[in-house]
């Protein structure tokens, strides 16, 4: 079972350094072929909406395959995409490679919570989908910072190319480690889209939206942000992004350990920090050792979100939860595409690089809004007696009976 997820984590380490690494990297690319910061910002929001379009389109096309022959074709996927981004002789041609890349991206995250669920017990679901995305976490500390590096100094095309080479290593890992576990019996895609009529799947998602977009508002102009604002030499992006990253293991690994516990209360406490310290970010990013801590900050309460939000829509959806995780996978990037849309009108309105703080803790404050309207629901469906998290058709009856076994 460690193994099986160790696996899952490689392939999460590969998919998480080619989504972040442009984001240290946007001045080189944007100077190389001669558009502005705000046009190399359609790279980030480009890959985040092939996230959400690739998402359930990839999981409905590997409806009639094992789950790990999935998760291996994903990665083939995920390879060619970004080769294509390393010799892309123009913009648009990056962009293809980085929208190639990201169909992958979110069916991957989706199908492999799953597993990841599926391998341990009830109570440590939210646990084993931490320990997943430590892949994509740890890939900020080590990948992203790295990839930075070495994109700055030697070539950004040249990080491409390590990044197709991580996959390789993920698709090795996937084929031996992870078991080979048979679809569920009698579950079809009119089951997996029925789970879309519980209003708590999709106000969950609604919340991955609007909570992790909080986070790549900042984020997605961190180097300009840093460079113009805070004074920091361009170097030290990268350290930067490691201090991001730091936060993020942190924050995955103690959001799936209290998620288990107490998921709701787990996500008021991570959702109204991070609007809070959002708002403070316009005035830490003028002070280098405010600006550092807050980055920190940001990366750990960002993705403490991220176990409980899976979790949740698991719970909400169980019985044929593929789709669904999928499709949360692609509202996390709806999110990133939409903050990083929205900072760019900002920053292009003349507001300044701080500017896109502002609407990260709009997001995030939005999001926190939805899940206590989620509880609330969940509360009054509770008195009445109405069956919140199993939707009537969405899986066989002999399945729904068994999940409440």
């Amino acid at each position: 079972m460690p193994l099986a997820l160790l696996a899952l984590a490689i392939g999460a380490f590969g998919i998480g350094t080619t989504e972040f690494v442009i984001m240290g990297l946007l001045p080189e690319v944007a100077g190389d072929f001669g558009v502005s910061i705000p046009t190399a910002g359609f790279l980030v929001t480009g890959y985040a909406l092939g996230v959400m379009f690739g998402a359930p389109l990839m999981t409905v096309l590997g409806t009639k395959v094992s789950r790990k022959r999935m998760l291996m074709a994903l990665m083939g996927l995920f390879i060619v995409g970004n080769l294509l981004s390393a010799l892309a002789p123009a913009f648009g041609v990056m962009l293809i490679g980085r929208i190639v890349a990201s169909l992958a991206h979110g069916a991957f995250f989706g199908i492999g919570s799953v597993v990841a669920a599926d391998l341990v017990a009830p109570d440590k679901k939210a646990g084993a989908i931490a320990m997943m995305f430590t892949g994509l976490t740890v890939a900020n500390v080590v990948g992203v910072p790295l990839g930075t590096l070495v994109g700055q100094t030697v070539g950004w095309r040249v990080t491409f190319a390590v990044v197709a080479a991580l996959g390789v290593v993920g698709l090795a890992g996937i084929a031996k480690l992870v078991p080979d576990m048979p679809k569920a019996e009698g579950v079809r895609l009119r089951h997996e889209l029925a789970a879309f009529k519980n209003a708590q799947v999709l106000l969950a998602m609604a919340m991955t939206v609007l909570g992790f977009g909080g986070v790549f508002a900042a984020i997605t102009y961190i180097a300009p942000m840093m460079t113009h604002v805070a004074g920091f030499a361009d170097g030290s992006v990268t350290w930067l992004l490691v201090l991001f990253g730091l936060g993020m293991v942190g924050g995955n690994l103690v959001g799936g350990k209290y998620a288990d516990r107490a998921l709701m209360p787990m996500l008021y406490v991570s959702l109204g920090a991070l609007a809070i310290v959002l708002a403070l970010f316009t005035v830490t990013a003028h002070n280098k050792v405010l600006a550092a801590v807050t980055i920190a900050l940001i990366g750990a309460l960002g993705f403490a979100t991220v176990p409980p939000l899976q979790k949740r829509v698991l719970d909400q959806a169980h019985g044929a939860p593929t789709l669904a995780s999928a499709v949360n996978i692609g509202a996390f990037n709806l999110g990133n595409a939409l903050s990083a849309w929205l900072g760019g009108l900002v920053i292009s309105a003349g507001l300044g690089y701080t500017a896109p703080d502002w609407v990260g803790a709009a997001l995030a404050a939005g999001a926190l809004g939805l899940a206590v309207l989620s509880a609330a629901l969940e509360r009054r469906d509770h008195r009445s007696g109405t069956p919140s998290a199993v939707v009537a058709g969405a899986v066989p009856t002999e399945q729904r009976a068994a999940a409440h076994d």
